[in-house]
C-alpha cells in the first residue's frame, strides 16, 4: 500500500502584504503538517505577495521581497518533512514569471513557470508575466544572495518539469492552464505523474464553481490521478472576490472540499489517498495505456523522500461536491467583499442611504448578510474575527450577542424625505428594513436644502424654477430633480463623516464611516 496525506487551503492574501502573507502561510504549513499530518502542501496562486498586486509586478522591489520571504519560509523547520507548493513571481534571465516553488526540508527542489496566461475578462497577466514556451524542458535558475547565504544552495531547476520521490511522482499546473483546451493535465498523467497541485487566483462568478468541479471531476475521471485545488480567497486589494472553495479530487471522486464563501483567514483540509486506486484505475483503461506509451517523457527531479505515512489507514471516503443556489451565492459573496474591504481600509462601519426601494434594500440587505456571517464565525469562535471586529468598533473588550448587534455597530442608515414627493410607504419600508437588520437608523429631511438652491438661483438670476406639473419647462424639471439626487448624496456624505460624533462609543480621530450605494 502507498498511502499518502495531501492538503490544500484557501489563504485571505492580501497585495504587497508580505509579512501578513508570510504569517499566513507558515499558518497553513503548520496545520497541514501538524493538524492534517500531511507530507504535501498547496497554497493558492501568487501567495507571496498576493495575487492583485498588478503593476507592482513591474518593479523590482516586489520580486526581491518575494524572494526574503521565501527565504524565511526555508530558514526554519517550516518546510521539514513536508513538500510544500507556493507561488511567487520569479526573474529568470530578465524576464518576469508566474511561478511555482516546491520546497522540501529547506531547499527548493523545483521553480516551475506558468505555461499559459489568463488574459481575459478581469484578467490582464501577459501585462506582468510572460508564458514558459519551452516545454518539457528544465533550465537552471541562479539562486538570489538572501537564498544561498542560508543553507548553501545556489540554484534551482527551472521550467517545465516533474517531481519525483521514492513512491510517486508530482506534476504542478497553474489556475488558467486547468481552463485550456490542451491542459497540462492530461500530459502529466500519461507520463505517469500521479499528484497534480493546482495553485489558482480564480475570482467568483455566479455558477463558475460548477465549471471548476466539472474540469477536475472531468481531468481525474478520464485520466485517473489525484488533483489539488487551491485558492486565493477574499478580495485581495481590488474590486474582485476570490471565492476559495480549495478541493481534492481523486479518479473522478471529490475527496474534500473547503468553503466558498468564508471571512477565515486560512482554512485547510486534507485527503489521505491510496495511490494504488489510482495505478489500478489507469492500468485498466487500455486506450490510456496506448497514449502512454507514446508520451514523451518530462525532465525530473529527482528527491529521497517517502511521501507515504505506514502509519495512516483511515482513508478518506468520497463525498458530494457543495455548490450553492445562484441566490445564496449573491447574498454570500458580495457580503463577504464587503467585511474584507471595511478591514482593511480600518474605517467605522457603513452609511447607506436607505430610500425604501429595491436598490437600496439590496444593499442593505448585503450588509445584513455580512453581519450574520461574522456572526456564525463568531459562535464558531474564530479569534481572528473578534479581533477584527473590535478593531473596527474602537470597542476593545466587546463580544457581541447577535447579527443585529454587530448590525448597530457597523452600519448607519438614514431615509431622506423630500415631504412633496416621498410616500408614507417608502419611509416604512425603510425603517423596518433597518429594525430587522439592526442598522442605526436616522430619518432626515432634505427638501430645505433642495429648497436653499432653488432661492439661490431665484436671488441671483430672478428665475424660479418649477417643475413640470407647475408648469415648468422640461428643462427646470430635470434640474429640480437633480438637486434632490445630490442633496441626498452631499448629505451621506456628510453624515458618513459626522455619525461618528454622535455615536459616543465610536469617539476616534480619523474614525468615519464608508457610503455604499448602487
Amino acid at each position: 500500500m502507498t498511502v499518502v496525506t495531501l492538503a490544500t487551503c484557501n489563504l485571505n492574501q492580501w497585495a504587497l502584504d508580505f509579512e501578513g502573507n508570510l504569517a499566513r502561510i507558515k499558518e497553513s504549513i503548520r496545520q497541514a503538517k501538524i493538524i492534517h499530518k500531511a507530507r504535501y502542501r498547496l497554497g493558492p496562486e501568487l501567495e507571496i505577495p498576493g495575487y492583485g498586486c498588478e503593476d507592482h509586478f513591474l518593479e523590482a522591489d516586489t520580486f526581491r521581497h518575494s524572494w526574503e520571504v521565501l527565504a524565511e519560509l526555508l530558514k526554519d523547520d517550516t518546510t521539514d518533512d513536508i513538500i510544500c507548493d507556493v507561488g511567487l513571481p520569479v526573474l529568470h534571465r530578465s524576464v518576469r514569471y508566474n511561478c511555482r516553488a516546491l520546497l522540501l526540508n529547506r531547499k527548493i527542489l523545483l521553480i516551475r513557470p506558468k505555461l499559459f496566461l489568463a488574459d481575459d475578462g478581469n484578467y490582464r497577466e501577459s501585462r506582468w508575466f510572460q508564458p514558459w514556451r519551452h516545454l518539457k524542458q528544465l533550465e537552471e535558475h541562479w539562486l538570489p544572495d538572501v537564498i544561498r547565504s542560508l543553507h548553501g544552495q545556489n540554484s534551482a531547476p527551472f521550467g517545465d518539469g516533474i517531481l519525483a520521490v521514492n513512491d510517486t511522482v508530482i506534476g504542478v499546473e497553474t489556475c488558467e492552464e486547468l481552463f485550456t483546451p490542451d491542459s497540462p493535465h492530461i500530459e502529466l498523467g500519461l507520463a505517469g505523474v500521479e499528484i497534480i497541485g493546482n495553485g489558482s487566483g480564480s475570482h467568483h462568478q455566479l455558477r463558475k464553481l460548477s465549471q471548476r468541479i466539472d474540469l477536475i471531476r472531468g481531468a481525474t475521471q478520464k485520466g485517473g490521478g489525484v488533483y489539488l485545488y487551491s485558492n486565493q480567497q477574499e478580495c485581495d486589494g481590488g474590486r474582485l472576490y476570490y471565492d476559495g472553495c480549495c478541493m481534492i479530487y481523486r479518479n473522478g471522486d471529490l475527496l474534500a472540499q473547503g468553503s466558498q464563501f468564508s471571512i477565515q483567514d486560512i482554512e485547510v483540509v486534507s485527503s489521505t489517498v491510496e495511490l494504488d486506486d489510482v495505478r489500478s484505475f489507469r492500468a485498466r483503461m487500455v486506450s490510456r495505456g496506448s497514449q502512454a506509451t507514446m508520451t514523451t517523457p518530462f525532465p525530473t527531479v529527482r528527491v529521497d523522500f517517502n511521501l507515504a505515512n505506514s502509519t495512516l489507514v483511515h482513508l478518506t471516503r468520497k463525498r458530494e461536491p457543495l455548490i450553492l443556489r445562484p441566490e445564496q451565492e449573491i447574498a454570500m459573496g458580495p457580503a463577504c467583499w464587503l467585511w474584507d474591504y471595511l478591514r482593511r481600509s480600518k474605517q467605522g462601519g457603513f452609511f447607506l442611504a436607505l430610500s425604501g426601494g429595491a436598490d437600496s434594500a439590496s444593499v442593505a440587505a448585503l450588509v445584513g448578510s455580512m453581519c450574520q456571517l461574522l456572526m456564525k464565525s463568531l459562535e464558531q469562535k474564530d479569534p481572528q474575527v473578534l479581533k477584527d471586529l473590535r478593531m473596527v468598533t474602537r470597542i476593545p473588550n466587546w463580544t457581541p450577542q447577535s447579527h443585529q448587534e454587530i448590525a448597530s455597530k457597523l452600519l448607519y442608515t438614514s431615509y431622506m424625505e423630500f415631504p412633496k414627493n416621498s410616500s408614507k410607504s417608502t419611509l416604512d419600508f425603510a425603517t423596518k428594513l433597518a429594525a430587522e437588520i439592526g442598522a442605526t437608523h436616522y430619518n432626515t429631511k432634505i427638501d430645505g436644502i433642495a429648497e436653499a438652491f432653488r432661492q439661490e438661483l431665484t436671488r441671483a438670476t430672478g428665475l424660479t424654477p418649477l417643475f413640470k406639473v407647475y408648469g415648468g419647462t422640461e428643462i427646470e424639471n430635470i434640474s429640480l430633480q437633480n438637486i434632490q439626487a445630490r442633496s441626498r448624496m452631499v448629505l451621506a456624505y456628510f453624515l458618513a463623516q459626522t455619525l461618528k460624533l454622535v455615536d459616543q462609543r465610536r469617539l476616534a480621530e480619523n474614525d468615519p464611516v464608508l457610503c455604499v450605494d448602487t
